[in-house]
């Protein structure tokens, strides 16, 4: 069996994909994986086939343009440089790898090209759903944007939001997307968003129930996984240099941005003002040296790439964007979270790791060095806290959750061999 993947966005998208497809590979099947140049070495890494779309140009121009970051910029320049630029390339590349017959898609709900093929020529089909977030509900509503999603907000008033939402989207990628389907004899969709992006054969949500339980107007081909938590095997190690760091002394707080973020100047300067604050050691993650302080103290370090499954069982806390893959992390080691969350998905899971008792969230205007001391003193004096991070952790099963997405990936092949016979 071939399974045919696409991995977009950063490391906290891409990872989790990257780990479906090396047990995969695992247990027998060929793999290939449609990504950005800037994860060969993690897609082949897990023996899968890398296949690239764009350059590693294209993830430098997004990742430096700080428009990304912004609430409403951001999403915009997402569909439009993410979506909209590379359909054909993406159509292109799943065209000529697709073995009918053997071939199952799965797919990043971003990548329409997957979804469009399906359609063409009927092909097995996974959507790979990373978070709550991309699930509209008017129940339990995610957190989105400037949108007005609260329980008090009645259910009409939420559903006609989503529908302006999706006038505002559909002109950005209805035109590039539909005027493919017509090359391609397909008629034409709208409020893409709303039902079209999810394959109808077979959605993942890559996450537990508690995390995001499944809504009664969620499709109804939704089956969660659980957290298929990967990063960098264990065997690999740490870093010399982060491994005496963590020896030397208590365990650390951890900061990061985000793997993608090359702006949080801001961001660096409140952490080490909270580290001298409280008096903790605190270690900065990030592959951008531009945005640190010119000058760390000497309990405060900074490193590029540290896997999260070595690093967060040998810390304290951790502070970063919101972003599913670090808040999976840190919930699977059992970290008490202050989180930054700026667009994207992050707002919203920052308010489900406040319900489940783990977290507190600050808004970048919020995010200085005092707040955050105090934020952070709070989540680690704070016994129930700590109780909450212990119990979450415990139902954090990445082992489970990787052989429940395989199985069912494999499962939908074999639906569709029985259907064609």
């Amino acid at each position: 069996m071939h399974f045919l993947m696409t991995a977009l966005g950063s490391y906290g998208d891409v990872h989790p994909i990257a780990g479906l497809g090396g047990e995969l590979c695992r247990r027998g099947h060929e793999v290939s994986i449609i990504a950005n140049p800037n994860f060969q070495p993690v897609i082949e890494g897990v023996g899968a086939e890398f296949i690239p779309l764009g350059t590693l140009e294209d993830y430098r121009v997004f990742a430096d343009n700080a428009d990304v970051w912004h609430p409403v910029k951001g999403p915009m320049l997402a569909m439009e440089l993410g979506i909209a630029k590379f359909l054909r390339e993406a159509y292109a590349l799943i065209e000529s790898h697709y073995r009918p017959g053997e071939t199952v898609l799965a797919a990043h709900p971003l990548d329409f090209a997957s979804r469009v093929f399906q359609e063409r020529h009927q092909a097995p089909l996974a959507s790979l759903v990373l978070a709550p977030l991309m699930f509209r509900s008017i129940y339990e509503s995610p957190k989105l944007g400037m949108l007005l999603m609260s329980n008090w907000v009645p259910r009409w008033v939420r559903g006609f939001e989503f529908w302006v939402a999706d006038k505002i989207v559909d002109r950005i990628v209805c035109p590039t997307l539909n005027q493919l389907r017509g090359e391609l004899g397909l008629t034409s969709v709208n409020r893409v968003f709303h039902r079209w992006i999810y394959s109808p054969q077979l959605v993942l949500g890559l996450f537990p129930d508690w995390f995001g339980s499944i809504q009664p107007d969620w499709p109804l081909q939704v089956r969660l996984t659980g957290f298929p938590l990967w990063d960098q095997p264990h065997e690999a190690g740490l870093p010399t240099e982060v491994e005496q760091f963590l020896r030397d002394g208590e365990p650390p707080i951890v900061f990061t941005p985000g793997s993608a973020m090359a702006h949080g100047h801001k961001f660096f300067r409140a952490a080490v003002e909270a580290c001298r604050t409280l008096g903790r050691r605190g270690v900065l993650l990030s592959k951008y040296t531009e945005h640190l302080p010119s000058e760390l103290p000497v309990e405060v370090q900074h490193f590029g790439f540290v896997p999260f499954s070595q690093l967060l069982p040998r810390a304290s806390a951790l502070v970063h964007h919101g972003g599913i893959g670090s808040c999976a992390q840190g919930l699977a080691a059992g970290l008490p979270q202050l989180l930054m969350p700026m667009a994207y998905d992050q707002p919203d899971n920052a308010a489900r790791l406040e319900r489940l008792g783990v977290g507190r969230a600050l808004s970048p205007k919020q995010f200085r060095g005092p707040a955050v001391a105090r934020a952070l003193d709070d989540l680690l004096t704070d016994k129930a806290v700590q109780q909450q991070c212990q119990r979450w952790a415990t139902k954090c099963d990445s082992t489970r959750a990787l052989a429940t997405g395989c199985e069912l990936l494999e499962g939908l092949l074999t639906r569709q061999q029985s259907i064609e016979s």
